[in-house]
């Protein structure tokens, strides 16, 4: 297509099924056949339904999650969501520590080998998480569904010094992480859904092939179901490298 960026497309989503992680406390992803097979004209027709919460598997949360004032999903301006990205890699520091948050020294690090955090990307967090896709007990930290699940919690995520950094130093248009949650499993107050809403700034969970993408140079598209009022919604995430 003329005008569309042109080189290998990556998909940084992970696929729904009755594998998908939600957060412990949530139903899981449902399918159900409603009708599959040859009709009585003659001819073949399958159709199914779905139910599943706004947050799980690879997903976007829109401010309002977090924000009383925040905007909801269909609110987003979806210019903002197809922008050139910038990829933050923190694995080896994860492999030591599973509860790694990532600090503002993280963006100042990076910048010193990559340049300055350009105006209007978006920022994908690479912990190296989703290796464990779907693994709860690796992903999660945990395999227990329900609240006994919540104390156990632990994967790396973003700390509030560096949500607070990154939305006061710099424009971007959005932020995602290969994790289940952009705060790390420990939290308990979500201070950082909580600094990064407050700015209307729409984030994204449980991404998957960050390895394959460059620090610089790749545009992402990240296309969210348009759910009306939504306080998030399964996301379509890919990247093309030119």
């Amino acid at each position: 297509m003329d005008g569309f960026p042109k080189g290998t497309i990556v998909d940084l989503t992970h696929e729904y099924s009755d594998q998908t992680i939600y957060w412990p406390t949530e139903q899981g992803f449902e399918l159900q056949e409603e009708f599959g097979g040859m009709t009585e004209k003659g001819y073949y027709y399958a159709a199914k339904k779905f139910t599943a919460p706004e947050h799980g598997g690879t997903h976007m949360d829109a401010p309002i999650h977090f924000a009383k004032d925040g905007k909801t999903v269909e609110q987003i301006s979806v210019e903002k969501l197809i922008a050139p990205c910038v990829v933050v890699d923190v694995s080896n520091q994860t492999r030591q520590n599973s509860d790694y948050q990532i600090t503002s020294q993280d963006f100042e690090d990076w910048e010193n080998k990559n340049g300055k955090i350009p105006d209007n990307c978006i920022v994908l967090l690479q912990t190296g998480w989703s290796q464990f896709w779907p693994d709860r007990q690796k992903y999660l930290g945990t395999s227990k569904i329900g609240p006994d699940a919540l104390p156990e919690l632990c994967f790396p995520g973003l700390h509030p010094n560096g949500a607070e950094w990154i939305t006061q130093n710099r424009k971007i248009n959005a932020i995602g992480i290969d994790t289940q949650s952009i705060d790390y499993g420990r939290s308990t107050y979500f201070e950082t859904h909580r600094i990064l809403a407050a700015t209307q700034l729409p984030f994204f969970e449980n991404i998957t092939n960050l390895e394959k993408l460059p620090p610089t140079g790749a545009i992402a598209i990240a296309l969210p179901m348009k759910i009306k009022n939504g306080s998030g919604a399964p996301l379509r995430l890919v990247a093309v490298i030119p």
